[in-house]
């Protein structure tokens, strides 16, 4: 088990998880620590309203599973997106819920004053003691128009290591340095043990390992890549009093149905509704699968579509739950978050609950 000291979370280094279950240990797939993040996606038809409840309710169904944590995401002026303001909606999270550990995954702190950042932490965590996580990450906002309405620019994201030092800083109240005064204080964050962890694809690989915190990383730019970076973290890794060793959470889509075909059109909305922000500049509502198959793509946006449909696990509980285990083996990690999202709502619980089964959770 990985040791740790203030503010890392409780369940990566104790016997016990949130629930009071054995804390599982990474590589089988009969051992595998799952958690989720919920993009809070719109479909189409419905209203944001709908979105924001139904991540609400699937949190929910995810504790009753067994899932370690859940966490929501940020994203500002995207049409398929209801999730805006992320420790906002954790609150409503961790107010339905009771044992699930809560987070965001992330907030994106470019877009935030540290200070701010800190303060709604140190509320949530007062309310909601020892469950819950602070992701971070680096991204801006998704076009110029929104990025402006932010305040930020594209270089924001350059800042985003000194944002992660003046942050920790309000949680550790001694360390004035970090903080923008000596006088200034975030209350009631200050002296709270919140986990800190950072969202990277690249380069936040590197801040991560230099700040002593948790890695979560996807395979966007392919597994290899993925690799690369998880590798140059644990290398560069310098223990924080809030992390003793690496720690790393991979996540991705996993689509999980009675047959291999139903799963992978699980993953055609998704896919659909990447290749349209890829070919036309906006991320729209999930649209349902057979609407997408009976479109008439154009080359550019057909290429980007099969792109789309790549690199996730999708099969039969027992083909999804051997290849997550084996892709658990390649990368090391100790922890999985399924960010799957679906038209079919029905189909999406049914695919979250087919892999708790798999891989053995216990609710």
């Amino acid at each position: 088990m990985r040791s740790t000291a203030v503010g890392v979370d409780p369940t990566v280094t104790t016997a016990t998880s949130a629930s009071g279950a054995p804390a599982p240990e990474a590589g089988g797939a009969a051992s595998l620590r799952l958690s989720v993040l919920d993009r809070s996606r719109i479909r189409q038809g419905q209203p944001p309203a709908r979105a924001l409840r139904d991540t609400v309710a699937f949190a929910q169904q995810a504790e009753r599973l067994g899932y370690h944590r859940f966490w929501v995401s940020e994203h500002h002026g995207v049409p398929g997106v209801a999730g805006s303001a992320p420790t906002v909606l954790a609150a409503a999270v961790a107010s339905a819920t009771s044992l699930i550990r809560v987070g965001t995954g992330g907030v994106m702190l470019p877009n935030h004053r540290p200070m701010i950042v800190a303060e709604q932490f140190g509320v949530l965590e007062s309310l909601f003691p020892g469950r819950i996580d602070m992701g971070l990450g680096r991204s801006v906002g998704f076009t110029d128009g929104v990025r402006r309405a932010l305040g930020q620019g594209k270089d924001a994201a350059d800042r985003f290591a000194e944002q992660l030092t003046e942050l920790l800083g309000y949680f550790d109240g001694g360390q004035d340095g970090a903080r923008s005064a000596p006088e200034v204080h975030a209350r009631p964050a200050e002296g709270l043990a919140v986990p800190a962890f950072v969202l990277a694809t690249g380069a936040g690989a590197d801040i991560a390992a230099a700040a002593g915190l948790p890695l979560v990383i996807g395979g966007v730019r392919g597994e290899e890549a993925m690799l690369a970076a998880i590798d140059r973290y644990r290398d560069r890794f310098r223990p924080s009093a809030r992390a003793a060793a690496p720690y790393v959470v991979v996540s991705g889509t996993v689509a999980v149905a009675g047959t291999a075909a139903a799963a992978q059109e699980l993953l055609i909305p998704e896919a659909w509704s990447s290749a349209w922000s890829r070919t036309h500049g906006e991320f729209p509502p999930l649209t349902p699968a057979a609407e997408i198959l009976a479109r008439t793509m154009t080359p550019r946006e057909r290429t980007a579509y099969e792109q789309a449909l790549d690199g996730h696990i999708a099969g039969t509980p027992q083909q999804a739950a051997a290849r997550l285990g084996a892709l658990m083996r390649r990368t090391g990690a100790d922890e999985f978050l399924v960010t799957t999202s679906t038209y079919d709502r029905s189909a999406l619980l049914d695919s979250y609950r087919l892999l708790a089964e798999a891989v053995g959770l216990t609710g």
